[in-house]
């Protein structure tokens, strides 16, 4: 089948165009650099055309409030909007373990702005909520950083490998629509201080991280399970130290 990723020349576009051509598939990546832009629209009609499947796993080019709520917004009414005039039968969208639960964080409440534009449009849907991406340590670090100090909640997160990722999301791609929420997340709990001091460790990194539990994380303060995946997730095979020593 013919499967548009949007988003796909980036971290998770690029490996699930690469899963699902390895299974026989057409995938299409899109983005700004292929000539398809959700925002204005540009090229949508036409990369869209014999489509049965979009994926959506681009991501705002700007964390600022105001301007994430504009990308997603814009960038997913456009698409589901082509979506419904080419006739695709399952629209795919990646979000974030915990999205409902960080709404205080101006990033969270574009993206459930996402999903909820999703739910109603009226395309079949599944959204992939994925926890935080070990690719990501080094943004939650920079998040978190005072000076020499990183501060951070000492709360449960249990990390994925971004090609983990890629695999449920491409699955999720050829299989029937939930109408709902698929949960995927690593092998191995750790505090989210804990983890990130393992990470700058393993990079001679001289920040200091300290255990804050009123520390916000991307403006939200968190709960002991804000980041973790319910009980029927999808648990992921790659451990954390693995993919350390393949950094190395």
């Amino acid at each position: 089948m013919k499967v548009v990723v949007i988003g796909g020349t980036g971290l998770i576009g690029s490996r699930v165009v690469s899963k699902l051509n390895e299974h026989g598939h057409e995938a299409v990546p899109a983005a700004p650099n292929t000539g398809v832009n959700t925002v204005t629209g540009e090229g949508l009609a036409d990369v869209l055309k014999g489509a049965s499947v979009v994926v959506d796993v681009s991501n705002s080019p700007s964390f600022e409030d105001d301007a994430c709520m504009e990308f997603f917004r814009t960038s997913t009414g456009n698409l589901l909007k082509a979506e419904a005039e080419a006739g695709v039968a399952h629209h795919v969208a990646l979000s974030v373990v915990g999205t409902d639960r960080l709404q205080e964080s101006g990033y969270f409440r574009a993206k459930q702005a996402q999903e909820k534009l999703i739910e109603d449009a009226g395309v079949p849907y599944s959204i992939v909520h994925a926890t935080q991406f070990f690719e990501f340590m080094k943004g939650i670090a920079a998040s978190a950083t005072d000076g020499d100090t990183v501060r951070l909640a000492p709360v449960g997160i249990r990390p994925i490998y971004s090609d983990d990722v890629a695999a449920l999301v491409s699955r999720t791609a050829v299989g029937t629509p939930v109408n709902g929420v698929v949960e995927v997340a690593g092998p191995e709990t750790f505090q989210l201080d804990e983890l990130i001091r393992k990470g700058l460790a393993a990079k001679s990194d001289p920040r200091e991280v300290v255990a804050d539990p009123h520390a916000p994380y991307f403006g939200a303060e968190l709960q002991e399970t804000t980041l973790l995946p319910g009980p029927d997730a999808h648990f992921a095979e790659t451990r954390f130290a693995d993919w350390v020593a393949q950094q190395q």
